[in-house]
């Protein structure tokens, strides 16, 4: 029996990486995708509406040092289900909708967290939940540093887009929204994701320029062209 085989799609903020696993999706038979970054964004957003005191928490240099993402993750009580072949974030028993995960907000304090916290325990929780699922399924895995959170992916893919494109994309999920402020807010969670290592390449890595791609679709088959099914 062929074994089932592990798919890794990061990139710059706003290519249309989430669109993109969601075509790919279609396309690969018996796949699920697995959104790292939502678990992650989950227990973000569920810090920021909990008790505690975000903004101190924030501006504290130790207390961001010694921060376990795991532990947090736990205390929080966010989890991860997989429903219509799609990983889905709960805190608390609810289901955190797309909106909440993906707002400004909630993007700009993951990038600071994730630059600063102990992310150990959760890489390890994450390569876990990878062993678990490639048992039964092939897995696109949507996130942040899957090279050194599962170093055995078997394709690592790393979709980048030009500054305006991505601006392009971005406001095309936000009514009412502000160019400039869009295209800030980029640029200012492309200089802390570079910070934090999450835009590194590795020897296993194949960079996709989806910048002249009009839809997902296309983007998805740039990546399908590396798989072998």
């Amino acid at each position: 029996m062929k074994e089932n085989i592990t798919i890794g799609i990061e990139g710059l903020v706003g290519a249309g990486k989430t669109s993109l696993c969601r075509e790919l999706l279609n396309m690969i038979p018996n796949s699920i995708i697995l959104h790292g970054g939502n678990l992650y964004r989950g227990i973000v957003y569920a810090l920021m509406t909990s008790n505690i005191d975000f903004k101190q928490m924030m501006s504290n240099p130790e207390t961001m040092k010694n921060l376990d993402i795991k532990e947090l993750m736990e205390r929080l009580k966010v989890e991860i289900k997989i429903e219509d072949k799609q990983s889905v974030v709960y805190v608390s028993g609810k289901e955190i909708n797309e909106d909440n995960l993906q707002s400004d907000e909630t993007s700009l304090n993951v990038s600071k967290i994730a630059k600063e916290a102990d992310n150990s325990k959760f890489y390890a929780f994450g390569a876990s939940l990878i062993d678990m699922y490639k048992k039964k399924y092939n897995l696109i895995i949507s996130g942040r540093d899957l090279m050194r959170i599962y170093p055995k992916l078997d394709y690592h893919f790393f979709i980048t887009a030009d500054l305006e494109t991505r601006v392009d994309r971005k406001l095309g999920q936000y009514e009412n929204a502000n160019r400039e402020e869009i295209k800030n807010h980029i640029i200012q969670r492309d200089k802390l994701q570079e910070q934090s290592g999450f835009y590194d390449r590795f020897d296993k890595t194949i960079d996709i320029d989806v910048t002249d791609c009009k839809t997902p679709e296309e983007s998805a088959k740039k990546v399908l062209a590396y798989i072998k099914l």
